[in-house]
């Protein structure tokens, strides 16, 4: 059995950039650990699988350890390769997931995704988040993850994580922001519980960036910078309790996987 597989460098209009996703088309869905492993092996921050279902899609996003319920830049990459490399001539893609029902547009090369907004709530700054970022921030609130704010966008790079430390935190994941210097804010996130110490560009985090910033800023349109080593850029908009999170995307490969004996 062969599986056709893309590669796709999501939140970046040039190859290298932005944040390298793996997209499987299937013809229906095989079992969960077999998926699993093809994203163990693949090695990348997320692997996308989708079936059709109707008019739409159902989803699914693979870390190389655990399946998650929501990746934005693997969503962008799976609707990169639905409106460029299949054959399909619609604007909108609507996506089945164990986030709900996405819905996915494309103008002028530019992919918009429609997502559920998940604003955090004041926590506290527990001493292992400290630790491992090795900077004090100035507040932590938290949704799914921490969100760990900052002074400037000068200590957002020149923070150097322990992810031994990290990895201790009952979340998936840890944000850190500030406002930019080109932009309305930048950021960074790590995940060493999800086998990804440093995502290159996180659409999952802006759900809850966008609402927090939103807020501060007191304007529900944003532009952002994913601040890491391959760096991302974000254009996103507030609307009620649903956030829209727009960015390019390249292909970089397509292939076969080959499962012989599977």
């Amino acid at each position: 059995m062969n599986m056709p597989i893309y590669q796709v460098d999501a939140f970046s209009d040039k190859l290298f950039g932005g944040n390298p996703a793996a997209v499987c088309p299937l013809e229906k869905w095989l079992d969960k650990e077999l998926l699993q492993k093809i994203a163990a092996e693949n090695n990348l921050s997320e692997t996308a699988f989708f079936v059709k279902e109707g008019k739409g899609f159902e989803l699914r996003w693979f870390t190389p350890k655990i399946e998650v319920d929501l990746c934005g830049h693997a969503t962008l990459a799976s609707a990169h390769v639905i409106f460029n490399h299949l054959g399909y001539d619609e604007k909108q893609i609507t996506f089945s997931s164990a986030s709900g029902e996405l819905s996915v547009t494309t103008a002028n090369g530019l992919i918009t995704m429609d997502f559920p907004s998940t604003p955090p709530s004041p926590a506290e700054i527990v001493p292992e988040l400290t630790q491992g970022l090795g900077l004090t921030p100035k507040e932590v609130h938290r949704s799914r993850d921490y969100l760990a704010l900052f002074e400037s966008e000068d200590d957002i790079l020149s923070i150097e994580p322990d992810f031994n430390i990290l990895g201790k935190l009952d979340s998936l994941g840890i944000i850190i922001t500030a406002q930019g210097k080109n932009s309305d804010f930048v950021s960074r996130f790590f995940a060493p519980v999800a086998g990804i110490d440093e995502d290159p560009v996180t659409g999952s985090a802006h759900t809850t960036l966008i609402p927090f910033w939103a807020g501060r800023l007191n304007k529900s349109t944003l532009h952002a910078f994913q601040v890491s080593e391959r760096k991302g850029e974000l254009f996103c908009e507030l609307s009620s309790d649903r956030v829209k999170i727009s960015g390019y995307a390249v292909t970089f490969l397509k292939g076969e996987i080959v499962l012989n004996g599977i």
